[in-house]
């Protein structure tokens, strides 16, 4: 199961989107759980204080968030508290270890860490070091990241806050973030008490998880911070459990009252949005194409565009291909996977590898869309820590097929294959979305790869002319390329 099905079914189960720290943080724990003889007995309150509050909020949360900061301030006794207190949250519900963690050179082997040998279910990343940074996290299709986009330290708004009030930075990573991965494996970490900020961000990221921090200090609107933040289907925002509330004796109704007053903002969110909004299709041609509504999806999405655009190679088109924007819009995202999943199902392999960095959102869609683990190969090889050709893990001798978005050249994809054969694994398939033809099949297969398409150019531009989405003379125009 996946961290979103995980989340969506604990907050299901208990009726909330209320998520709980759990931290041996001294400003926050009652007195009597400090001890102050050596460390063995400190660990064993802290232990208790931590055993205390997962027993009185197990039916109340949707997920427990732990501090990673907090445990490694107690050293290699606090690692050890760590490890107990993960064991002891119940499985059904979520774990998102707030590490904050940003270091390139450590990605891949934290990223393992936590994951396979911890078994948390998400992580909180610090997003400055860019999308390679984020890549190694991405490989575990059942785990999730949430991505800091602010915090609520005055201080912070300097840099936050740059250039311009109307385009912060911050806004700018919710751009870039939300190609980093799909919506099922990558959330945001938003800290602000503003419902300004958080509606910006909810405005530029629909579809995206937001895991509010820092929105109980003096003055704030729980409302007004709702309204801005849950998205039409009352979902898609975890709120905290205000820290003074875990000091409190038997806090269980103090939380449940919480979870009542959230659950009426829900309901009435819902209700004004009863309907949505779904693409119908404004044409009908007799002899049609069957991806007919999903060409002109993406036309009308701004995925196809025509014009003169220089390609990566420096050859000039006639049209531009951008898939990045589908991750954006579940609804033709799911029928892009499937039309993939049409072609993977007759072909014979052990993993699905995507190609940094833009096929890597639908390379773990289709890891979770079909049940098989992902990898993939590094676009450029560190020059420091594990020096990684291929992220995520494999054995030699397996069979791996290579995911792509567009195929132009075959040069980046068969540049991703023999890093991946670099590692012991074997490449037979190439699986891309649209082909742009002029032989790249042929020269693929040369290379002894066989390469596969969902569509060609030409049938994309065959079926736009014949639903009227382009004209004659620039059909005419993509038929001389």
């Amino acid at each position: 199961m996946n961290f979103f099905d995980k989340l969506n079914g604990a907050i299901a189960r208990h009726q909330t989107l209320l998520f709980m720290g759990l931290e041996p943080n001294p400003e926050t724990i009652p007195s009597e759980y400090f001890s102050s003889g050596d460390t063995a007995s400190q660990i064993d309150r802290l232990w208790e204080w931590l055993q205390l509050q997962i027993a009185q909020t197990a039916d109340l949360v949707c997920a427990y968030k732990p501090t990673l900061g907090f445990y490694l301030a107690l050293g290699a006794p606090g690692l050890e508290l760590l490890q107990r207190t993960l064991k002891a949250i119940p499985n059904e519900i979520p774990i998102i270890l707030d590490a904050k963690h940003g270091d390139l050179n450590t990605s891949s082997i934290f990223a393992q860490t936590i994951f396979a040998d911890w078994q948390v279910d998400a992580v909180t990343l610090n997003p400055y070091a860019g999308q390679d940074f984020v890549a190694p996290f991405l490989v575990y299709p059942d785990k999730a990241a949430f991505i800091l986009c602010c915090t609520s330290n005055p201080a912070a708004a300097a840099v936050q806050g740059y250039p311009t009030i109307d385009a912060p930075l911050y806004l700018q990573v919710v751009k870039e973030a939300q190609s980093w991965g799909t919506p099922e494996q990558l959330g945001l970490e938003v800290g602000t008490t503003a419902p300004d900020a958080i509606a910006s961000i909810r405005t530029l990221a629909p579809e995206r998880v937001i895991l509010a921090r820092s929105i109980w200090a003096e003055g704030s609107n729980l409302t007004n911070i709702l309204q801005a933040g849950l998205n039409p289907n009352g979902d898609g925002l975890l709120i905290p459990i205000p820290q003074d509330l875990l000091t409190i004796d038997r806090p269980t109704s103090a939380i449940e009252s919480l979870r009542d007053e959230i659950d009426r903002t829900r309901t009435q969110i819902i209700s004004q949005n009863s309907t949505c909004s779904v693409w119908l299709p404004d044409v009908c041609l007799l002899d049609k194409h069957p991806y007919l509504d999903l060409i002109l999806q993406l036309y009308d999405l701004g995925c196809i565009m025509f014009g003169s655009f220089v390609q990566a190679s420096g050859a000039t088109f006639p049209y531009y291909i951008d898939l990045r924007k589908i991750i954006s819009n579940p609804q033709i995202f799911h029928q892009i996977l499937g039309a993939y999943a049409d072609v993977l199902k007759d072909l014979k392999f052990d993993r699905i590898a995507g190609i940094p960095y833009g096929s890597l959102p639908t390379a773990t869609g289709l890891a979770l869309h079909l049940h098989y683990p992902m990898i993939f190969p590094r676009k450029e090889v560190k020059a420091h820590g594990t020096r990684k050709v291929i992220e995520g893990n494999f054995q030699s001798g397996e069979t791996v097929v290579v995911v792509d978005d567009i195929l132009i050249s075959g040069k980046s994809v068969m540049e991703g294959a023999a890093k991946l054969e670099s590692g012991g694994l074997k490449v037979n398939d190439i699986v891309v979305f649209i082909d742009h033809g002029e032989g790249v099949k042929d020269r693929l297969k040369a290379n002894g790869y066989q390469a596969h398409a969902v569509l060609t150019i030409s049938e994309i531009t065959e079926t736009l002319y014949r639903a009227g989405r382009i004209t004659e003379e620039q059909f005419n125009l993509l038929g001389t390329t």
